[in-house]
Order: structure tokens, then sequence, then C-alpha cells
């Protein structure tokens, strides 16, 4: 678990389908990351039973469910995800509609950061959002991210952003080529 003032970052377990349901029914979600295909609890529980949960024993991280202490009401997910595609490590953050615009999302993906460099050892840090995502962007660049380029994902345009020095911009361009 990860702990900051507000909030607690956990594993999600099975029991968290509801909260994907709703999450990944949400418009914004829909709109900036996609159609999952989420249409019942079962295909919430099927993905994370297939998707999310498998991340931790595979890669010792994956998204993580974020929960506001207050209440202990899950809110959101942010963690780190690895791509096919993506030679680094990205994170990734969702929120429900109610829950956006209190820095929630800036908590918890900057508690993944510390997380990922000092736990983990995990560096660079890729983002990835829609041209259009402008919250995201924003998120990305406040924790230290740059924008390097745009990269053609599935058939869309989208940003790429990561941590911003001369070497790690060169090898991004020759391992993305």
């Amino acid at each position: 678990m990860i702990n900051t003032e507000r909030l607690t970052l956990r594993e999600f377990t099975l029991d968290d389908g509801e909260f994907i349901y709703q999450l990944m029914n949400s418009p914004l979600y829909i709109e900036f990351i996609g159609d999952r295909g989420i249409k019942t609890l079962e295909d919430a529980q099927e993905f994370l039973s297939t998707n999310l949960i498998p991340s931790y024993e595979i890669n010792g991280y994956g998204l993580f469910a974020v929960i506001r202490n207050q209440d202990e009401c899950v809110i959101g997910m942010s963690g780190l995800v690895n791509r096919e595609g993506l030679p680094y490590t990205d994170i990734g953050f969702g929120f429900l509609p109610q829950y956006m615009g209190k820095g929630y999302a800036y908590e918890s993906a900057k508690a993944v950061m510390d997380y990922a460099s000092g736990t983990l050892g995990i560096a660079p840090i890729l983002g990835i959002t829609s041209l259009e995502n402008t919250a995201s962007i924003s998120l990305l660049n406040k924790l230290g991210l740059v924008h390097q380029q745009r990269i053609l994902w599935g058939e869309e345009q989208e940003l790429i952003l990561m941590l911003s020095t001369e070497e790690i911009s060169s090898s991004l361009t020759l391992a993305m080529s």
C-alpha cells in the first residue's frame, strides 16, 4: 500500500468490480482512454482478473485502487503500466467524474512516481494521453513529464510525455523508430 495525506493506494481485488464498471463506463473515460467493452459487473470482474490483478505478480506493480481515507471510498485508479510497444513503464490514472478537480489525481500520481523511483528504481516514466485531454497533459506536466513526440497508437494520435533529459529523449526516439 501507498499512503498519502488523504489517500491510500492498494492493489485491486475482484471486490472492486462495481468501481471498475462505473469508471470504465463514465463518459470522460470512454472519450479519452477508450471503451473497454465493460458492459456488466461480470465484464468488470473479468477485466480485473485478466488485466489488472495479474500485473502485480508479473511486473511487481500495476494500477492501484485509490481510496479516499475519510470514507474509504474507491474514487479512482493510479499506477504503473507496461504497454506493448512502449520502451519504458508509463503512469496511468483515471477517476470517477465526481472526484475530479479536487487534487486527488495529482496526489496519487505523485505518490506513484515517488514509489516508482524510490522503491522500485524505475526511470524514466512515460505518460501517454490523447492530444485533446488537456487535463491529463497538465497533470503529466505538473508531475515533471514533458512533451517528447506524437506517436500513432492504434488508430488514434496520442501525445507521449516523459521525464526530460537529452539522453532519455534520444533513446526514446530510437526505440520508437
